[in-house]
Formats: structure tokens, sequence, C-alpha cells
């Protein structure tokens, strides 16, 4: 039977090492960059505040924008509630459906966030893949890629998204657009914006394969693509992690902007994009929380990741420390 010292001391190493991680963390860099700029607390702060809405939104919402049976249209265009006309029931007011604005806005975070994160993914992980591949083989594949990148690039993403997007839903039944339009709209943001990871990353792989670690893979008989994904990729990865970040406010900025053109999300199931789309037609005739709340809220989000990604830029440079 083992003696009763070494079950509890047993537990305790997880806890040790939890410990230095986390004194390791608080003395590093990094972290002491981020705890000494207010904007960036302030950024990080409304990001995760946005998120947790979004996350959460089943539970905290007032209602579920989506269930149409719920909805009533003798509530449509009820003014915020501090407003002459306002109803207490909701705090931001309804839209053209008698959907509350704010339950609106909550789910549509969730759906622009899910939306731009995915796309920010695939895009992740087609430019990585061509990057590596057009810095380590060189040669016609470096320069097929290459030319296709830059031509990709003479063109605004918001084009190369909206052609990707309109050529798609033409492909698709109609009878399966509406539930296919997430995963369209994901892949064509995603098409739209791998060229900035694949020249990245080709840069730093055509530093790296000329290393002594990848002659030596290469001395000793590794495949090329091991050689790619275990020795050059992990150390490719760095400027990575930044150009996603930032990569993620354009994404759901195009998303949004696509939804606004009527290209994206559909009517029943609306992002910000949609909720601004929605309440532009009511603009002028003074029903003006349509349209701004989404706005502040879009506009929020967006500004706060920016931030997040111009001071992981910073704080990941070295030559900035």
């Amino acid at each position: 039977m083992p003696r009763p010292d070494t079950e509890t001391a047993a537990p305790a190493a997880p806890a040790r090492h939890t410990t230095n991680f986390l004194h390791r963390l608080a003395d590093s860099d990094i972290f002491y960059s981020f705890r000494h700029s207010p904007v960036t607390v302030a950024a990080a702060i409304v990001t995760l505040l946005i998120i947790f809405g979004a996350v959460a939104a089943p539970w905290i919402a007032p209602q579920n924008p989506f269930d149409m049976a719920s909805l009533d249209l003798l509530d449509a265009h009820t003014p915020p509630s501090w407003e002459a006309d306002g109803n207490p029931k909701y705090l931001l007011g309804t839209d053209d459906q008698g959907r509350d604005l704010l339950s609106a806005i909550l789910y549509g975070s969730r759906i622009s966030l899910m939306v731009g994160f995915f796309s920010v993914l695939f895009s992740m992980a087609v430019g990585v893949s061509l990057g590596v591949v057009s810095g380590y083989v060189g040669g016609f594949v470096d320069a097929l890629i290459m030319r296709i990148a830059e031509i990709q690039i003479s063109f605004p993403a918001i084009l190369i998204a909206l052609l990707i997007d309109g050529v798609l839903r033409t492909l698709i039944p109609e009878a399966k657009s509406e539930q296919l339009a997430d995963t369209v709209l994901i892949f064509s943001i995603g098409i739209s914006g791998w060229v900035q990871y694949a020249r990245t990353v080709r840069s730093s792989t055509l530093v790296e394969r000329g290393r002594e670690y990848v002659q030596a893979a290469r001395v000793i008989g590794i495949h090329p693509l091991m050689i790619m994904v275990r020795h050059i990729l992990p150390n490719v990865m760095g400027p990575v992690l930044v150009i996603g970040t930032i990569h993620l406010a354009v994404a759901i900025i195009t998303e949004a902007t696509l939804s606004f053109l009527g290209v994206g999300i559909p009517p029943t199931q609306p992002s910000l994009g949609t909720l601004i789309r929605i309440g532009n037609d009511y603009l002028f005739s003074g029903e003006w929380w349509i349209t701004i709340f989404p706005s502040i809220a879009l506009a929020s989000l967006v500004l706060a990741v920016n931030l997040l990604g111009d001071w992981m830029r910073d704080a990941l440079n070295p030559k900035l420390r």
C-alpha cells in the first residue's frame, strides 16, 4: 500500500509546472508590453466582451431573432427604450421584422466572427502550404504560384470574393443556396486572402532551406515533404499569427460588405452587415437605430482586432524591443 506522502505529492508536479509557466508568462517581454499599453488592454477587453456576447448569445439574448415564429410584426420599428415611443422590453429597439435589435446584434456578431475566423483559417492553410512549397521547390512551381499571386493581388480582395461568391451561387441549386451561404462566404473570403500568407512564408522558406539543419535532413534521405512539414514549417510560422490577427478584421469587414450588398448571409439569419443593410433602407425615415447600433458593434469589433494585431506585430518584432 503506497505511503500517504506519495499519494499527496504526485499531483503537485502539474501544479508546479502551471505556476512556473504563469510566472514566466507574467515576466515575459510580451506581457510587459501588453500591460503597459492601455490602448491594447482596452482593445482586448472590447474584443473579449464581443466574443463572449456572441458565444453566449443563446443564453443572454432576450430573444432568438432567427426564430420567425417568435417575432411579432406589430413590434416592428420600435425605437430604443429611452425614446418617447420606446418599449422597455426592447433596449435598442427593433428592426423591420420586429426583431429585438440587441439580440440581433449578439447573434449577428456570432455569424460575423464565425465567418471571419474560418475564412482566415482557410486562407492561412492555403497560403502557408503554397508558400512553403513555392519557396522550397523553386523553379517552375515557384514562378507559377507567384505569378498567380501577383495577378490576384492586383485586384481588390472584395472584388475577388464577390466574383467567387457569384460564380459559386450560380453552380449551387437554389434550394440549397441558403443552407450553404455560410460555406460559400467562407470559401470566397478565404480564397481572396491567401496571397499575403504565401508571399510571407515563401520569403522565410527561401532563407530556411539553405540552413544546415535542412541540408542535414536532405543528406540523411528524409523525404522533401517531411522536411517541409517537420523542419521548415515550424520555423516560418512566426509572422503568420500576426497576419492572421490583422486579416481577421479584414475578413469581418469583407463579410459585412458582401452581406450589405445582398450576396452574403440571408436576411433570415442576419449578420452585422445584413443588419446594417436593412437599417440603411430606413435611415432617412428617422429610424436611425436599425443601422446605427449594428454599425457601432461592427466598427468596435474591427477596430479592437486591428489594434490587437498592430500591438502583436510590434511586440513580436525583435527590432522594436
